[in-house]
């Protein structure tokens, strides 16, 4: 009977629970980060050490050095994932990269390959212990080899900007994007430990309070593509401020996993922020069961998206007003399509920082996306149950008629949710029609 190894044995077993996914892998599969960690523990074992010790060696310097050792001439699917590792500047160890390398292989399909590369270069291998390493002993090579290439014939669908805390964990962070307009100030508090980027609170009346998207403990991973990974004080104000006048584009990171429970790798970084502001009130988590304050909980007739509120809604139907597009036409322009009898419609309303987006629920397929300057009113039908609301826009190219006002018709849930929809787009011309 051939010599088995735990670790091939466990790989195989994850891979099928892989397998079981049906479909594209993504980051948030549950067998994804076992899988990571048994590759990264098979190139780790019987990798030695330098014998005077000055660098600690990890798997990644053995994929650095196969571009200078390797002379096959057939590197470029290696020579082109770690130039785009070497490249990202969210990564600060050879453990972190190494990381990123793993990912954006199995992402590319290109892990087999690349592990064939390592094979066959001496130079490298040399620094395995043949007695211990997998990679040295060729009855674990082949099946190890095997899954592999089981892997590569699998479809990996990674975010690879989500890698900030690779350098600590395999675990990743939950990551949304938040637009916000051209502005003097975001309207968050911020506070900067361990070269993390945190928000502590939320201005009042700011933008950022009101979209509801960004919570206290949240950490700003970068802003329109300039990481602040290792940043110091005061670096996301001054990148705003090269900014300024541009719509900015914010990738962030939850305080909390999808289950609710708080992110592991920043417990300890939460502990300490807590300990300076005791007054820190950490964002509502997805799953919460407990009541949260008035608007953060999303209803049944609303629903989360990137951490958004997404408000469920009936669209009844548009139509061209003529040329004027003031608020006093919405009185005759509501009834019209009413009076119209078109077939009504479940959307998602999506409110975002800079423009609003419509799509069918059902499908998922855009109806219609506004940005706020485009919109000349907005109100709400004053019968029979305040739950109508419209607003006017400009008259899209592809309609029949392609001059003068559209009059867009919806029914909220209720007569609040109609209210707070209305004032949030209202709200979105206050903050976007100063810099037009």
């Amino acid at each position: 009977m051939p010599p088995k190894d735990p670790l091939l044995g466990t790989l195989k077993v994850c891979i099928l629970n892989l397998q079981t996914e049906e479909g594209t892998v993504t980051d948030v599969n549950p067998h994804l980060s076992s899988c990571c960690e048994l590759l990264e523990l098979i190139l780790r074992k019987g990798l030695q050490q330098p014998v005077l010790g000055l660098v600690h060696r990890d798997y990644w310097q053995c994929f650095e050095q196969l571009l200078q050792h390797d002379n096959c001439g057939r590197l470029s699917a290696v020579s082109l994932a770690v130039e785009q590792t070497l490249a990202c500047r969210k990564l600060l160890s050879a453990q972190g990269r190494g990381r990123y390398l793993l990912r954006l292989a199995l992402r590319r399909r290109v892990l087999e390959g690349v592990i064939k590369h390592l094979l066959h270069t001496p130079k490298v291998l040399e620094w395995y212990n043949p007695a211990i390493s997998l990679l040295m002993n060729e009855e674990f090579v082949e099946p190890f080899m095997s899954l592999l290439m089981v892997l590569s014939e699998m479809d990996f669908k990674l975010d690879m900007e989500n890698c900030s805390f690779l350098d600590e964990s395999w675990l990743l962070p939950v990551c949304y994007m938040y637009e916000a307009v051209p502005c003097r100030e975001l309207g968050m508090v911020l506070r900067y430990l361990s070269g993390r980027v945190f928000v502590l609170k939320l201005l009042p009346g700011s933008q950022a309070q009101v979209d509801k998207c960004v919570h206290p403990g949240d950490i700003i991973d970068e802003i329109n593509g300039i990481s602040l990974r290792n940043a110091c004080n005061g670096q996301a104000g001054v990148v705003i401020s090269r900014l300024k006048g541009r719509p900015l584009s914010l990738r962030m990171l939850r305080w909390c996993v999808q289950e609710g429970g708080v992110y592991r790798p920043i417990i300890k970084l939460l502990r300490a922020l807590r300990e300076e502001n005791p007054s820190l009130q950490l964002g509502p988590s997805p799953s919460s069961q407990q009541p949260t304050n008035q608007g953060q909980r999303p209803t049944p007739s609303q629903c989360l998206k990137e951490g958004r509120i997404v408000y469920i809604v009936q669209f009844l139907g548009k139509t061209n007003i003529g040329m004027n597009g003031g608020k006093e036409v919405l009185q005759h322009g509501i009834p019209l399509v009413l009076q119209q009898n078109q077939p009504s419609k479940q959307v998602h309303l999506d409110l975002k920082e800079t423009h609003l987006i419509c799509t069918e629920k059902s499908n998922m397929t855009e109806l219609f996306q506004h940005h706020y300057p485009e919109i000349s009113c907005v109100g709400r039908f004053g019968q029979p149950d305040y739950t109508v609301f419209a607003f006017c826009v400009a008259d899209s190219p592809e309609t029949t008629q392609s001059t003068g006002f559209c009059c867009v018709v919806l029914r909220a849930s209720t007569v609040k949710e109609c209210e707070e929809i209305v004032n949030r787009i209202a709200t979105g011309f206050k903050h976007t029609e100063w810099f037009v």
